[in-house]
């Protein structure tokens, strides 16, 4: 069970939920976020169009999203909303949750490895990770990105540190991209070509972070450089990057080069 940490839902928020009782005047579904909250979807808040049977649209164990219109803590009621939630919003709620579950299971197999619960590992790592990032799996793809560095100033125990950081990389593949850039890189001394070489491993074996780096020849002069990164933004930087350093080394070695973002 995904767990908030706070123990009701904000008005506007969206929601994922269980429908558990179905009525002709509407629906009562449990907020799977939510450790036994419940919310009310008037039947007027479970389609746009006219409804002559509510079945036709929400029936018991439906997983669905909804928007929260309103919430009583004292009274522990909460009205929920369907039709207000845009197909997109559906969806991207949706992904979040798929990653929440990914998150909690291995959240779950980190405090397994230290003899902790669920519990134990949402309030030591869990809560402090979605704080900061947003959402607890975000905070483990960055641990992955930045190793402990990104656990920096959450006071987070150290024997917690190390396995969450090791689960983490051993059971998250970052999303990737591909990009790939051109060199012409010219030489004329008579051992040209094994100074283009040089020029070409020097700047390959700079430290790029988290992308990485492949140069093939194309034909002479031209080479390219594919880089593949977590996101668009750091490939494009390491691509620069990688460039500009063949470049500088090839015009130190007596030679001349130029980058192209594209073959022309």
């Amino acid at each position: 069970m995904v767990k908030k940490k706070s123990p009701f839902p904000s008005e506007n928020d969206l929601v994922i939920c269980t429908i558990s009782k179905v009525f002709s005047h509407g629906a009562f579904a449990k907020l799977d976020e939510y450790q036994g909250k419940e919310g009310f979807i008037h039947i007027s808040e479970v389609a746009s169009t006219w409804i002559k049977n509510i079945r036709d649209f929400v029936r018991e164990g439906q997983k669905t999203v909804a928007k929260v219109l309103s919430v009583d803590p004292k009274k522990g009621h909460i009205d929920l909303s369907v039709r207000r939630v845009s197909d997109a919003q559906r969806k991207n709620k949706m992904m979040e949750w798929k990653r929440a579950q990914k998150a909690e299971k291995l959240l779950e197999i980190a405090a397994k490895k230290i003899g902790k619960t669920l519990d134990e590992a949402y309030e030591a790592v869990g809560f402090k990770l979605e704080d900061r990032f947003g959402e607890v799996y975000t905070g483990l793809e960055e641990i992955i990105i930045a190793g402990e560095e990104a656990l920096k100033g959450l006071k987070i125990p150290e024997e917690w540190k190390k396995i969450v950081t090791a689960v983490a990389k051993e059971n998250i593949v970052l999303p990737s991209v591909n990009i790939t850039g051109y060199l012409d890189l010219r030489c004329y001394k008579p051992d040209g070509v094994d100074r283009i070489k040089k020029a070409l491993i020097t700047a390959k074996n700079e430290n790029y972070g988290n992308s990485k780096i492949e140069v093939k020849y194309i034909k002479s002069p031209r080479f390219s450089i594919n880089v593949t990164s977590p996101d668009y933004k750091s490939a494009e930087e390491a691509l620069r990057k990688c460039a500009e350093r063949a470049i500088s080394e090839i015009q130190k070695l007596g030679g001349m080069g130029k980058f192209l973002r594209e073959q022309k």
